[in-house]
């Protein structure tokens, strides 16, 4: 179906990439196949060749997996997408078809602890050095970027103190030094924040998190120019394979017909339970964009729709006190997914972060009391009366 070019962006997550099939089914089929079959010799070795588009092997051409890509790219406002086996993959697909050894990327200290590991365990064992700045001071980003820095990498919000990126601002940095930027979107989706919109190159998504929604399937995805996205990235999936299977692809498009409905829900209770968080003794510090002392507040309001549904916050006691709440929960789940219906919590220190070293979470800012919080579509009463603490 082709949609008009001026549908909004609950139509889009809807209706993008679907052509139905002579059988005109009114969803979107899964092609459990892993090779196609061709008309003639010619036509293989024309698609093989690249000179005449169509699908050739499960690994790389999938019709259910290539509707997913649509989609995102049509809500992200990017050309082209690439899908892949998680958001993690994402990340290495993209560091694989763009650094070579000598290649620098600078990113914020504020990441994902296993993108912090895959850029200083693995990454450094090919010769590309990963330089790390604080992610709101725009002055030291611009003063570490050398000549042979290639990317920019950022998350925003970040995980788990939820700052962010000035995306504006980093880009005509990257730009004035010959550098791409890239966005790790996964927070806040293409509903509450378009990168590209703003100057940013590349967008990657853990479609694991809100684009599924329910916790079911694994999977990432890379936004952006179809020069990079088709020219460079996908020659490197091809090749080394962290590809998305159909069925999850196809979860995830059923999620992506949802998603504008529930990131509206989720940002609405995490900025109710922000509120009531800030209200509690037993907490010294609330982390949420969508509360006026949070030091980006002012930034959140232009650069995002709304503030999001990951709330982080520091109780007092330390690891201990942290535990303590965490362990008395009832109904949330402890675990350190993200972007459920159902509310989850983690503590980052000894999780997501739990692999990073003393100095560089004190570096980081991720406090032993630091709590997070993946506010679900339960009853915002419910919530609130699982985290009060005696």
């Amino acid at each position: 179906m082709t949609l008009p070019p001026d549908v909004g962006l609950a139509s889009r997550a809807i209706r993008t990439g679907h052509h139905r099939t002579l059988e005109g089914e009114h969803a979107e089929p899964i092609f459990a196949t892993s090779s196609f079959v061709f008309r003639s010799a010619a036509e293989a070795a024309a698609r093989f060749a690249g000179d005449e588009p169509g699908n050739i092997y499960g690994r790389f051409t999938n019709p259910t997996v290539q509707v997913f890509e649509q989609r995102l790219a049509a809500l992200e406002g990017g050309e082209s997408c690439l899908a892949t086996a998680s958001g993690m993959s994402a990340i290495l697909t993209l560091c694989l078809g763009l650094l070579q050894a000598g290649d620098r990327v600078l990113a914020s200290r504020s990441l994902f602890g296993s993108t912090t590991q895959l850029f200083d365990n693995y990454l450094s064992r090919f010769g590309i050095h990963t330089d790390y700045v604080t992610l709101t001071d725009l002055t030291a980003w611009a003063a570490a970027i050398r000549p042979t820095t290639r990317l920019l990498f950022v998350e925003t919000p970040s995980n788990p103190l939820m700052q962010l990126a000035d995306i504006r601002a980093l880009a005509n940095i990257a730009h004035a030094h010959d550098s791409l930027l890239v966005v790790d979107n996964c927070f806040c989706t293409p509903v509450l924040q378009q990168p590209l919109n703003l100057g940013a190159d590349l967008v990657i998504h853990s479609a694991t998190k809100y684009l599924d929604g329910q916790g079911r399937a694994l999977g990432g995805a890379i936004v952006g120019p179809a020069t990079i996205v088709q020219g460079r990235l996908l020659p490197a999936m091809r090749t080394a394979g962290p590809c998305m299977s159909p069925f999850n692809a196809w979860i995830f498009l059923k999620g992506l017909e949802t998603l504008p409905l529930r990131m509206r829900a989720h940002s609405a209770a995490a900025t109710e339970l922000a509120h009531w968080l800030a209200q509690q003794s037993a907490v010294e510090q609330v982390n949420y964009p969508g509360l006026p002392g949070h030091p980006q507040y002012a930034l959140a309001q232009t650069q995002q729709v709304l503030p999001g549904g990951i709330v982080s916050f520091v109780v007092r006691g330390g690891r201990a006190a942290a535990w303590r709440m965490i362990d008395q929960t009832r109904m949330i789940s402890i675990t350190a997914n993200l972007g459920d219906v159902k509310t989850t919590i983690t503590h980052p220190a000894s999780t997501t972060h739990g692999r990073w070293t003393d100095e560089q979470r004190a570096a980081a800012g991720i406090a032993e009391g630091l709590i997070r919080v993946a506010v679900g579509l339960e009853d915002i009463a419910d919530i609130q009366a699982d985290l009060a603490m005696d």
